[in-house]
């Protein structure tokens, strides 16, 4: 009898966690319809709770800018040739003035010609969106390999275009005037920041080897060395983390018009996938406090705190597949 009261007491305790995180998801959708409804312009989300596999979205499948989260795509196709042998983190790249340009990072005011590794590329291309770094890495990486990495993950909406500054040297598609540099969802750039942080690089579903977590144990630390922290991150890790990592893992996009936040966050009850895409915004200043970010961190609050109430923990990520 002592036992039967146990798994009663234990089987009472589940249903009313269950309840309990039910009635938190059926009132998170239209908490994050209200806080996008707020805001003066145009708001895309999606948002997956890996443990649950619970989501939330709102125009997640709507083509939007990328602005400068296409460089995600850049980046999850250098994995694939270094886990190939194609290409080397150590590889010899060169800096030419034909690549430089303006914008954010810091390469375009750099001498050239000069060398660097592709291993320092991608990282100045990912943590402060060197938008001179990517422009070698899509040297080095290929467009088209890019473009066809996409398309063979299925992600019919997710096109780079060209480099950032320079003409392309080839008949753009229709819609490029549109978008400009590229184009994707929240939903598909959703699945490529989850593909790269549970390290997911081959076809199948098996467990990743430990030369593909070394692998993705760089990028994820480039990831997690974000230096665009205004969005997301603002409200879950108000913390300097730059001695023991951040338990957040994103890569941001922007324009006059266009804000834009993709993130891997390690909670306490594992990672959530979170993709935020804001235009049309009336407010185009380049300040802390612009209405995008503030909508974008408000959004991921409510998320993470209705999912993971207990807060976040940087061991999510090893758990997940990447260390």
């Amino acid at each position: 009898m002592p036992h039967m009261r146990k798994a009663t007491l234990l089987a009472l305790i589940f249903v009313l966690l269950f309840t309990v995180h039910a009635i938190a998801q059926q009132s998170l959708q239209p908490q994050v319809d209200q806080i996008a409804a707020q805001h003066h312009g145009q708001v895309a989300v999606y948002a997956k709770d890996l443990k649950t596999g619970q989501t939330v979205a709102l125009k997640a499948e709507e083509p939007v800018q990328t602005a400068s989260v296409i460089k995600l795509a850049i980046l999850y196709e250098a994995m694939q040739q270094v886990r190939a042998g194609k290409r080397h983190w150590g590889d010899k790249v060169t800096l030419t003035k034909e690549n430089q340009t303006d914008g954010s990072g810091v390469l375009g005011f750099f001498d050239a010609p000069t060398t660097l590794t592709l291993k320092d590329i991608l990282s100045m291309m990912v943590i402060t969106s060197d938008n001179t770094a990517t422009n070698v890495a899509i040297d080095t990486i290929g467009l088209d390999a890019v473009n066809a990495e996409m398309g063979r993950l299925g992600l019919k909406n997710t096109w780079l275009y060209k480099k950032i500054g320079k003409p392309a040297n080839y008949t753009m598609p229709p819609d490029q005037k549109k978008f400009g540099l590229g184009k994707t969802t929240a939903q598909e750039m959703a699945t490529l920041m989850q593909r790269i942080v549970t390290c997911h690089l081959g076809d199948s579903n098996a467990p990743p080897t430990e030369a593909d977590r070394a692998i993705c144990g760089v990028t994820l630390h480039m990831l997690r060395s974000q230096f665009y922290r205004d969005g997301v991150p603002r409200y879950l890790e108000p913390v300097d983390t730059s001695e023991e990592g951040s338990a957040i893992a994103n890569k941001t996009g922007a324009l006059n018009e266009v804000r834009n936040d993709v993130d891997a966050i390690a909670t306490k009850n594992g990672l959530i996938i979170l993709s935020i895409f804001t235009w049309e915004n009336k407010d185009q200043s380049w300040t802390d406090d612009n209405e995008a970010y503030l909508t974008t961190a408000k959004i991921a609050k409510a998320i993470v705190n209705a999912w993971s109430p207990e807060g976040l923990d940087v061991k999510a990520f090893e758990i997940a597949g990447a260390k």
